[in-house]
């Protein structure tokens, strides 16, 4: 072999070695590559972020403090999702947006949700923020009431449809009170002491003290009448086609709530940018107060979000005995633990 094959042979044997060593190269890279897709599953694969809405019950507020925590940490975008969070308010049906699709996840409390269910709209609990209600209706100190039961000869102002409302009149036996429809407004319970109205004792107590008015405030879980509030749902249909990214939403709020619990300070200043119709202080004080409604109980052993189904089989007994059920519920189907974190 002459000089000149040597070399040229020695050049293409060089030039074969690189591109060997190249494709090899490439075919690690595409292996990793397609391993990380596999573990980060639909929600995050090569980087994508999926598009989901969750509507809530109400304007921007402290109540909605741990999923303003899981955005504003980017607990949702490590979890793969691109959330948005769309405020709910008076005229607001959560469970209508959620089942007409366009919303993926809501907030309803749990009467509302068996109502909704028997009313043909396939809704499932995914989680619970509140283990106690902190739901209940507020009278002025002054009335001397004490109990629900003593609200006969008041106009009590409960929201339209209301199913609470249904369980207190039946109970208490409350055929003497003048009905007042809910509009989110104080001013005609500061305007007259014998009204009675529904509110949060993480809210509406503030309110009052605010403007020098006292008051007492019933809760209705005290009374005997204690569904989970603030839950969070999606649809049965969600749930068989997306179930990675029920996970996903689930597991990355309830991380928020962990968050807000000892650094509400800081997310509260998101919720203020959302509604500015509250103070610092007016969310600070409705942090403080839902501590034991979210944080103790059950979710002491199980972790936030946490239900059981004798809570849920409680609850269905007390629509049916009302009748706001015309017959009690199958548990199995209305809620699921199973992607909470602790599951």
């Amino acid at each position: 072999m002459n000089k000149y094959r040597q070399k040229g042979f020695a050049v293409l044997l060089v030039a074969m070695l690189s591109l060997s060593t190249l494709l090899a190269a490439c075919g690690n890279q595409q292996t990793a590559q397609n391993a990380a897709a596999e573990t980060s599953g639909s929600t995050g694969g090569s980087g994508e972020l999926t598009a989901v809405t969750q509507v809530t019950n109400w304007f921007a507020q402290a109540e909605h403090g741990g999923l303003y925590a899981a955005k504003e940490e980017g607990y949702y975008k490590e979890a793969g999702l691109d959330m948005t969070i769309q405020a709910g308010g008076p005229q607001v049906s959560p469970t209508q947006i959620v089942a007409s699709g366009k919303a993926q996840f809501g907030l309803t409390t749990a009467d509302q949700l068996l109502v909704a269910r028997e009313e043909g709209i396939p809704l499932v609990a995914i989680a619970t923020i509140f283990q106690k209600s902190p739901q209940g209706i507020m009278v002025h100190t002054n009335q001397n009431i004490s109990s629900l039961a003593d609200l006969n000869n008041h106009a009590v102002y409960v929201g339209t449809g209301s199913v609470f409302w249904d369980y207190v009149k039946s109970k208490y036996k409350l055929d003497n009170v003048k009905e007042m429809a809910y509009t989110g407004s104080l001013a005609p319970f500061v305007a007259d002491e014998k009204i009675a109205i529904q509110g949060y004792v993480t809210s509406e107590p503030y309110e009052m003290k605010q403007q020098n008015v006292d008051v007492n405030f019933l809760l209705l879980a005290d009374a005997g009448y204690n569904p989970y509030s603030n839950v969070l749902f999606t649809t049965e249909q969600y749930i068989q086609d997306h179930p990675d990214i029920v996970r996903a939403y689930v597991e990355a709020s309830m991380k928020g709530w962990d968050y807000y619990k000892t650094n509400y300070d800081t997310v509260n200043d998101v919720i203020l940018k959302e509604n500015p119709d509250f103070t610092k202080e007016k969310l600070n004080y409705a942090a403080k107060t839902l501590i034991p409604f979210v944080y103790e109980g059950d979710a002491v052993e199980h972790g936030v979000g946490y239900m059981t189904d004798e809570r849920w089989t409680e609850l269905g007994r007390q629509l049916t005995e009302i009748g706001a059920l015309k017959s009690e519920p199958d548990i199995s189907k209305v809620f699921t633990d199973k992607f909470l974190p602790h599951s």
